[in-house]
């Protein structure tokens, strides 16, 4: 997409008149400002909750994820990227913006265009799409005037440039596969830039081997596709780009380490700090098990110090040296609920708080001698916020979403418990915003994950405040520490799952602080244990399952997606996924384990499954569901499923994200207050759920006619 300052400083006006113009009309709003006027108090539509405008990763439960914020080099600006969804062209708006950290200033649009970018999780060695959006980091020139960035457009993601004064943005890549890092040359002369190793000659080995067939191997996963995935790789193919003749030139030794710096990692990594002289601040664990207490330690030519408190002990989510003192964000609290900014220095003294509050922080970065990060609550969207780490005191710097403050929300109150095991866990409790106090309400468990604004649960499928706006109460749950922690002696993430998978021993600990947590909101009067839903998507979606099989909890259900079953969860994950299952302790497709399946399998306990269970899926993933959905649509039980094309783990879509708002809605309120929505264009899914209420067979189809 051309800039129209670009367009404005060409002779030839009429060529710029010529270029597609819709897109810009369509994401003239990707920055606040131009919005018509809102009532106060007004109620909460699905475009409120979709269209919010988004910084860095949009799950606020995930920390580990880089930050969206580049720092300009003379540390006065900010760089970032906006992404907004736009329902009108089920599409996204996307913008580079640059703010000073004043604040003082309205941050500027730098380039706007390109599709979402999405993440290419890691599982078993290979590639898999997972929908969720993936956090682009801009990167400033050394001399502070341009700033590169990821866009994607027609298919392919390029690296690009903008004038960080706003005056141009242009492609300086051409690639045939997507770049996946870029970084600058030291002299700012030339942007280099990564492309996955090996891409082209994979791409280009498997269409040669599809000519002849392509080899069913550990390579495919059935569930997405036939065509063998993309083999994972840390390895990028390093080159450079000359910014004054457009000449790709050969990446020498320190733009190779430039590009590799900037790629993104595949696994979380512990934070560290590191200062010129070549002290460090890092993490230090007791043993080789990714569940072993983690320490604070501090390195250098003063020696090590190793800090012994109890706020250095765990929870660390990022590090900074300041002088000769270290900073260090940590999350700490009843089940990490809470989070808190110490300052350390290394001579034995404790660290002394500077901030501690619910709410959460996420991308700090340094700048002065402030923080510069986002800041969100349950009723609050995302903000960037600068943070004084002498007084923890906190200014705005931007509010993305200043139309969201006119809307009316429900109260929210934090239940806190343990469950059978001791674990800590909490949840927050929505109410509809005309709540009589007294009054018992249908309630809807909404996991897996609670932290920050309160969407629509992990996934964003399950949409709290309208629920909480239809007068169902909300419980949005966050899941206690994994039952493994118990032990130890684990050392790797495949013994750490093995052990959550025996005896369903992380199933049983999920359920039981789901189940705890609805008991309480039922002891203190707010929910009617008589009309009590559950969600959920991913290991959150196993919580459901699980649930309905082993518990008469819940009167209605939906899931996101589907489900671990005895003949077709390993065959349609492919032969890399059935042996991870067998060595989690899963038996072989071809041995019958009644005894195993008893507590997990749908399919095997349709006897015992009568809540309406309601499935919205991925079309990459709704195979793994069939056999549950076909055992219980052939036992006549209360079933419906839904697939959504081109969609993945998280759906990414706009338009499929309203239609899973509503659908949620109607399916809760048809089965926990026996309400239907008048419109006529939802005549027959009525239709569809008074018969799955009554429990009448379908009638059998008539025989077809050639």
């Amino acid at each position: 997409m051309v800039s129209p300052v670009f367009c404005l400083r060409v002779v030839a006006a009429l060529w710029c008149a010529l270029l597609p113009t819709s897109a810009w009309a369509r994401c003239e709003q990707v920055l606040p400002g131009g919005d018509a006027a809102r009532p106060a108090d007004r109620e909460l539509t699905a475009a409120d909750l979709i269209e919010l405008r988004e910084i860095g990763d949009p799950d606020s439960a995930s920390f580990s994820g880089p930050s969206p914020f580049a720092l300009s080099p003379d540390g006065s600006r900010i760089a970032y990227i906006v992404n907004r969804a736009d329902l009108a062209t089920n599409s996204y708006c996307r913008a580079v913006v640059v703010s000073g950290l004043t604040g003082k200033e309205p941050p500027r649009v730098v380039d706007r265009g390109g599709v979402l970018i999405t993440i290419l999780d890691v599982q078993r060695g290979h590639y898999l799409p997972s929908g969720a959006t993936r956090t682009i980091v801009p990167a400033w020139s050394p001399d502070g005037r341009r700033i590169a960035y990821l866009r994607r457009d027609a298919g392919v993601t390029q690296a690009w440039v903008a004038e960080a004064d706003g005056s141009g943005a242009r492609a300086v890549t051409h690639a045939a596969f997507d770049v996946e890092a870029v970084a600058w040359s030291s002299d700012g002369s030339r942007l280099l830039y990564g492309t996955r190793k090996g891409a082209a000659e994979t791409e280009a080995a498997l269409d040669r081997e599809g000519q002849s067939g392509w080899l069913y191997d550990r390579r495919v996963s059935p569930e997405i596709s036939a065509r063998p995935l993309m083999p994972a790789t840390d390895l990028l193919d390093a080159n450079a780009v000359d910014l004054r003749t457009g000449a790709i030139l050969p990446a020498n030794t320190a733009d190779q380490a430039a590009v590799a710096r900037a790629a993104p990692a595949n696994m979380p990594v512990d934070p560290i700090a590191s200062r010129p002289d070549g002290s460090k601040g890092l993490i230090e664990r007791q043993d080789s098990s990714p569940l072993a207490p983690a320490r604070l330690v501090v390195t250098g030519g003063a020696g090590t110090h190793r800090c012994d408190a109890d706020a250095c002990a765990g929870g660390i989510l990022s590090l900074w040296w300041q002088g000769n003192s270290v900073l260090f964000l940590r999350r700490e609290g009843w089940a990490k609920e809470a989070m808190a900014l110490y300052r350390w220095q290394p001579d034995g003294a404790p660290p002394a708080v500077i901030l501690r509050t619910t709410d959460v922080l996420h991308g700090c970065v340094m700048a002065g001698t402030e923080l510069v990060c986002t800041r969100e609550n349950s009723s609050t969207p995302r903000r960037i916020v600068a943070i004084n780490t002498a007084t923890g005191a906190t200014r705005m710097i931007f509010d993305p979403n200043p139309e969201f403050a006119s809307a009316r929300l429900g109260s929210i109150r934090r239940l806190k418990w343990r469950n059978d095991l001791g674990l800590e866990a909490w949840g927050d409790l929505v109410l509809p915003p005309d709540y009589t106090p007294g009054t018992r309400l249908p309630m809807v468990v909404v996991q897996y994950h609670s932290d920050g604004f309160l969407r629509g649960g992990t996934g964003n499928e399950y949409p709290i405040f309208l629920l909480a706006q239809r007068g169902i109460a909300v419980l949005s749950t966050e899941r206690p520490s994994f039952f493994a922690a118990a032990f130890p002696q684990l050392k790797t993430w495949y013994e750490i799952n093995a052990a959550n998978q025996k005896d369903w021993g992380e199933r049983r600990s999920l359920l039981s602080s789901v189940l705890t947590g609805v008991q309480m909101a039922v002891e203190q009067g707010y929910a009617d244990p008589k009309r009590v839903g559950i969600t959920g998507l991913s290991d959150g979606a196993t919580t459901v399952a699980f649930a309905l099989i082993n518990s008469k909890a819940f009167a209605a259900a939906a899931l996101s997606s589907c489900c671990m079953e005895p003949n077709t969860t390993a065959t349609y994950g492919g032969l890399a996924w059935a042996e991870w299952l067998r060595g989690m302790g899963y038996p072989p497709a071809t041995r019958d384990n009644p005894a195993f399946w008893r507590d997990m399998s749908l399919a095997r306990n349709t006897a015992r499954v009568d809540t309406p269970l309601l499935m919205q899926l991925a079309d990459n993933e709704f195979r793994l569901a069939l056999e549950a959905f076909g055992a219980l649509h052939e036992q006549n039980k209360p079933v419906e499923m839904y697939v959504y094309p081109d969609e993945f783990h998280v759906k990414w879509q706009p338009i499929h994200r309203r239609a899973v708002y509503s659908r949620t809605l109607d399916w809760f309120a048809f089965w926990l207050q026996d309400r239907e929505d008048p419109d006529a264009a939802k005549t027959s899914q009525y239709t569809r759920w008074r018969a799955l209420r009554s429990g009448s067979a379908p009638p059998l189809p008539s025989k077809p006619v050639r």
